[in-house]
């Protein structure tokens, strides 16, 4: 760990710098000065030197689309080409995680932390969390951070693989899900995964299991032209394994180069294909498990893996592996 002396701050919009509308809440530009003013006024204010950048346009996170992660890795690299040592991303809350988890990827071997905040009040509305949780953050900073993708939210410092959003209200909306991973971390990882090689967008589709899942539901969602499905499966990886129609939708779909992938729908869940033989015809029918990935994760590292160019036999050998802490 060491502390950062040059922090590279990349405004993306989000709560905690938006102001009133005739149409309610929306992002807004300044809050450069606004972040400068408000900590001019602490006697206590972190004494990090940072230099803030807006993207352009700035988002509510619910409108976060993988373009705006790859317009935010784009920033980031520049910014450390540039001789920044740290970066700060602040965000909406209502995408974070999954920003957290895709830029995790997306800037595998980075030499610097990158950590993420927002807020769930916009600054300066009465009682926000806003400058409670910017400060917080400034000061890991301050402090010092591994390298690698991290999350701060009420005073919690989350891995950026791990994190998932767990209340719509509360300040403390984060936390990272309990849940049984395993995974060989990989030694190394090819070229096309490091943080200087530029990405495509991806056609993803992700997709719970559920009582009434029909072939003909999975078919259409493969027929759109997905080059990756991530199926939200029940317990330990187990769906409707005696239907042989949805099966067989499954196996044509990797047999044509689509990445098929399984992750535990419950919040304290692990996808172990070996414990019911439901789980064994879904492995065999082409799934790979993503063991005890979030959601969040697991999107994030098939968007960067078929980002990369990789075709799907190399793109399923390195989502079983855990490549920055995401299985571990």
């Amino acid at each position: 760990m060491r502390a950062v002396k040059n922090l590279f701050v990349l405004y993306t919009g989000g709560t905690i710098g938006m102001l009133e509308t005739a149409e309610g809440l929306a992002p807004a530009g300044g809050f450069d000065a606004r972040m400068r003013e408000h900590l001019a006024q602490l006697p206590d204010a972190p004494q990090v030197h940072w230099t803030l950048q807006e993207m352009n346009p700035l988002l509510d996170s619910a409108n976060m689309q993988q373009h705006n992660w790859l317009a935010m890795r784009e920033a980031i690299v520049a910014a450390v080409d540039a001789g920044h040592d740290g970066v700060m991303v602040l965000h909406g809350t209502d995408s974070l995680a999954y920003s957290a988890a895709a830029l995790s990827f997306l800037l595998l071997g980075l030499p610097v932390p990158v950590l993420l905040t927002g807020s769930m009040l916009p600054a300066g509305a009465p009682g926000s969390d806003a400058w409670d949780n910017l400060c917080g953050a400034l000061r890991q900073v301050e402090k010092g951070l591994d390298s690698g993708v991290q999350l701060y939210f009420h005073g919690q410092l989350l891995h950026g693989c791990r994190a998932s959003k767990l209340r719509s209200e509360a300040f403390d909306a984060f936390a990272a899900l309990p849940r049984h991973r395993e995974g060989e971390r990989a030694s190394q990882w090819p070229a096309a995964l490091d943080y200087r090689q530029r990405r495509q967008p991806v056609n993803l589709a992700v997709m719970p299991v559920y009582p009434g899942l029909q072939a003909v539901h999975l078919q259409a969602v493969l027929e759109s032209g997905v080059q990756g499905l991530l199926l939200e499966c029940y317990g330990s990886g187990t769906g409707p394994s005696d239907d042989q129609a949805l099966l067989e939708v499954l196996r044509a779909a990797r047999q044509r180069g689509v990445l098929l992938a399984a992750i535990s729908q419950c919040p304290e869940g692990s996808v172990v294909f070996d414990t019911y033989a439901a789980g064994n015809r879904l492995r065999s029918a082409g799934l790979v498990s993503g063991g005890g990935m979030t959601r969040e994760a697991a999107l994030g590292k098939m968007f960067a893996l078929l980002g990369a160019g990789l075709d799907v036999d190399a793109a399923e050998q390195w989502f079983a592996l855990d490549l920055c802490g995401e299985c571990a």
